[in-house]
């Protein structure tokens, strides 16, 4: 089987070169620079040359707060780009992974999301994330969108490589307290994602949304003591003081999710896949690096 892995260059591209160095398949890494899929053309020509049986779209927008002032290039990126992408996967009739965030919902709620909750993005990012799941699912491909939370790790840019940096730079930090989620190592997301693949090589495999993030919700001042706690013990200097403060105190343009864990529980039965451990995630980065 071949494989086409968009966004190898992104933290969960990267990652997932890491993860699929023991696997069978054939497996094909492109970056913006050897397919770009805004352009229709050239990603119909590409995948037609290619004819991959999966491609994964590791690739997006994920500049948050960015977004709000660069709201047409994330709609590019993150709807326009995945809509030729959907419509070429039907047309050459590949298999299309998907990675979409939790920032599809609000964040009022008062317990997990499941897949089949109310979206109600609050900002371009969250938008424009949701406006290319729904054109996925318009285009009637075979997909799996995988909806993620708190993606961390060894690469890229991350509140774990953020929080290492500050880390050995300030004495004293302050972190938000009042924001809820669960943070999840992006090997965690690349192993689900070539777990995955011998059923849909079989054709054994329930297309749809499903929700995959840590195994246990916390606080980002909570994320980042246990960093710090492991941190140290790798020899990394850390903060003398770490300070928890609430979301109105730590302006952002734009507004984040105060409550954002997702409910795991579709792809547990469905593939028997485990929830990612963050706490351990935060070991094997530290590990990595």
């Amino acid at each position: 089987m071949k494989v086409l892995v968009l966004g190898s260059q992104g933290q969960l591209g990267q990652c997932l070169q890491d993860q699929c160095t023991q696997t069978s398949y054939q497996v094909i890494y492109h970056c913006r620079a050897d397919t770009d899929i805004a352009n229709f053309a050239e990603t119909s020509d590409n995948l037609s040359s290619l004819n991959p049986d999966v491609v994964v779209n590791a690739s997006a927008y994920t500049a948050v707060d960015k977004a709000e002032m660069q709201q047409i290039l994330a709609n590019q990126v993150n709807h326009l780009a995945v809509d030729n992408l959907a419509k070429v996967c039907k047309k050459i009739g590949c298999f299309l992974i998907h990675v979409s965030t939790d920032y599809v919902f609000d964040g009022n709620a008062s317990r997990p999301y499941q897949e089949d909750d109310q979206t109600n993005p609050q900002g371009v990012y969250g938008l424009s994330k949701l406006a290319g799941e729904i054109a996925i699912q318009r285009t009637d491909c075979r997909f799996l969108i995988i909806r993620t939370a708190w993606v961390f790790s060894e690469y890229g840019s991350n509140f774990f490589k953020t929080m290492l940096r500050l880390g050995a730079e300030r004495d004293s930090l302050s972190i938000v307290g009042d924001q809820i989620g669960c943070p999840t190592y992006a090997q965690d997301i690349a192993s689900l994602v070539v777990g995955l693949l011998p059923q849909i090589e079989s054709d054994n495999v329930a297309i749809g949304v499903y929700h995959f993030c840590g195994d246990t919700p916390c606080s980002w001042y909570q994320f980042a003591k246990e960093i710090f706690s492991q941190a140290k013990s790798f020899g990394y200097q850390t903060p003398k003081q770490i300070k928890s403060i609430v979301t109105k105190d730590y302006p952002t343009p734009a507004a984040r999710p105060l409550y954002s864990v997702l409910d795991c529980a579709k792809i547990q039965s469905t593939f028997e896949i485990k929830k990612s451990n963050w706490r351990h995630g935060i070991s094997r980065a530290l590990t990595s690096l």
